[in-house]
């Protein structure tokens, strides 16, 4: 059997290296070199117990009010284009507890095992810098963290161990925070790793694995017999398999239209900035705000912002200023560092409830997707390509992915 995937960001990584594990023949393509994008410059964070989707109660709300802002946590360009309106809608309708909850119960299941994955990826000789030193949520308006408070019982459950902390004991967890935090959540299973070693590493073990990796070749088009995708066209050739998986983050909602079957998944920017290391105890969230705070051995990478203005990966300089001034609001004689900075833009790929779309492409019998998961790439990446490799090879979908389903789009 020989499997196209197209796609060179951790989920098109992973889901190759869990076919070529099965013993596929796997060939993947990707438009730049692997690795790039969201998957280089995001958080890093393994954290199902944030892994509730975007839409959820107030957001809708929110979102309006931040929209007068340009240096808000998220930003949508207006558009009028029929897509841009028809996923706005969508998106707001899932703007409810209900709908939130059920989705993050789906991405606990999905994430269920990836700690222990994680560590199956290093025994096998991919190398990349994890620490598991667990995540704070961190909140400076009680509302907020009370708010939070709804879902532990789902997050316990599934035996995430959460620890709420308010007034000094938050302090007490981490000395590093101001009299202004109100409180915080602090989930000791959480675990952070360095993305671009990730990615880097996955791509060297394909090689090792006998997967072809075809770089810097865009897809320009997708050939098919009735239902039957035959292959992918680049601009080198094309590119023929048994089955073809589009995982190609914001940009498989184009690929999945050259399929015969568009996608609605939209572009949502994020950013990051890499500064000197601080002595925080672990991977901070600075909820109010929407910053996550990485810590490494040589440096902390702050990380956040949504914005819904297309394909366009330019650096918005008052949100980079943004991220920059979060965490004076959370930390003792925050500073903003001095000298150059080399912020950086990562396409997130989302869909209007929030939740990936992965299995078969609708209108196809042997293309299969995996993309939309938005803020979650590192935390759903392993059960994701767990899930599809297992449906690709035996044709028995795992009862996990049910949730996910690209019809239901």
């Amino acid at each position: 059997m020989r499997v196209v995937v197209v796609g060179g960001g951790v989920i098109g990584l992973t889901t190759a290296y869990e076919l070529a594990r099965e013993g596929v023949e796997v060939v993947l393509v990707d438009a730049r070199g692997t690795g790039l994008g969201a998957s280089a410059v995001n958080a890093g964070w393994f954290v199902p117990a944030e892994a509730a989707p975007v839409p959820g109660p107030g957001m809708v709300l929110q979102t309006l009010r931040w929209m007068l802002r340009r240096d808000s946590p998220v930003y949508i360009r207006p558009s009028l284009h029929p897509r841009s309106v028809a996923f706005l809608l969508a998106m707001w309708r899932r703007c409810n507890a209900r709908d939130q909850r059920a989705g993050f119960e789906a991405n606990l299941r999905l994430a269920s095992d990836t700690a222990e994955v994680l560590d199956a990826y290093r025994a096998d000789g991919i190398d990349f810098e994890m620490h598991a030193g667990g995540l704070l949520m961190a909140f400076t308006e009680r509302e907020n963290l009370e708010h939070h408070l709804g879902n532990l019982d789902l997050v316990r459950r599934f035996g995430l161990d959460p620890r709420v902390l308010v007034g000094d004991d938050v302090r007490a967890h981490e000395p590093l925070l101001s009299d202004r935090v109100h409180g915080g959540i602090f989930f000791p299973l959480e675990r952070h790793l360095d993305p671009r070693a990730l990615v880097q590493g996955l791509h060297a073990r394909l090689l090792d694995l006998g997967v072809k990796v075809v770089e810097h070749s865009p897809v320009t088009g997708v050939r098919r017999a009735g239902r039957v995708v035959t292959a992918v066209v680049t601009q080198a050739g094309p590119v023929d398999g048994d089955a073809v998986v589009l995982a190609a983050g914001a940009w498989t909602g184009r690929l999945s239209a050259l399929a015969g079957h568009r996608l609605p998944v939209r572009p949502g920017k994020g950013y990051s900035i890499d500064v000197p290391a601080l002595a925080l105890r672990g991977a901070t969230n600075l909820s109010d705000a929407k910053v996550a705070l990485t810590l490494y051995g040589d440096r902390l990478r702050l990380a956040g912002t949504m914005e819904f203005a297309g394909l366009d990966e330019r650096v918005n300089d008052a949100r980079v200023r943004a991220i920059l001034r979060a965490p004076g609001a959370y930390l003792r004689a925050w500073q903003p560092p001095d000298g150059p900075l080399r912020p950086r833009a990562g396409m997130r790929p989302m869909t209007p409830d929030g939740l990936p779309a992965i299995v078969r492409l609708p209108g196809t019998s042997n293309a299969y997707v995996s993309t939309g998961h938005g803020l979650l790439g590192v935390t759903l990446a392993a059960g994701s390509a767990r899930a599809l490799a297992e449906f690709v090879v035996r044709g028995t979908r795992p009862p996990q992915l049910a949730p996910f389903d690209p019809a239901r789009l």
